[in-house]
């Protein structure tokens, strides 16, 4: 396809067939007066990348119970007993989440035992799920496992106030759908 042996004609391109631009013309510099050693800047060694100041990790290990609610993020790789109500919520490979989960945008990746309520829910290939879900976009990859009801609760249904609204002692009954999967075999 790609012959090796084809000879050099004066850089006109880069090998695809895209000609290579033209260099600028570099100006002569006109004899100047003699400059001042400017002092040698040494490179500044290279910074972690800035985590955000609103992340809160409990991290692989730990075990806690209790309820956890904030305007932040929550990365929990321990064991949780108790609801969480925050932003957004990843739980990692090792994490575990016993209580209900209430979040903008929730990733798992570990287990959760209970109920999930979020925007946002997606479903690692890892993730191990047993609770009702009530969300507005759902996305499960391939090997996660999921025992439960799922619901899909848009901005104007009635569900939909389980996404906003503060969690109260008497929650109301979230907005069913019947949805129907076909399946056809492949040919």
């Amino acid at each position: 396809m790609f012959n090796k042996n084809k000879p050099l004609d004066n850089n006109t391109s880069s090998g695809l067939g895209i000609p290579t631009p033209p260099e600028p013309a570099k100006p002569t510099p006109a004899p100047a007066a003699p400059i001042a050693a400017a002092p040698v800047r040494t490179p500044e060694p290279a910074r972690p990348a800035a985590r955000s100041s609103s992340l809160s990790t409990l991290s692989a290990g730990v075990k806690y119970e209790g309820n956890i609610s904030g305007a932040g993020e929550l990365q929990v790789d321990g064991s949780l007993k108790g609801d969480i109500r925050v932003v957004r919520v990843v739980i990692g490979e090792g994490g575990a989440v016993e209580g209900t989960v209430h979040a903008d945008i929730l990733e798992v990746r570990g287990r959760v035992s209970g109920a999930i309520v979020a925007k946002q829910v997606k479903l690692f290939a890892t993730s191990r799920v047993e609770g009702d879900i009530t969300q507005e976009q759902l996305s499960i990859e391939q090997g996660a496992w999921f025992q439960g009801r799922c619901t899909q609760a848009k901005r104007d249904t009635p569900g939909a106030n389980m996404l906003e609204a503060p969690a109260s002692a008497e929650k109301p009954a979230p907005a069913k759908t019947d949805a129907k999967v076909e399946t056809k075999p492949a040919a």
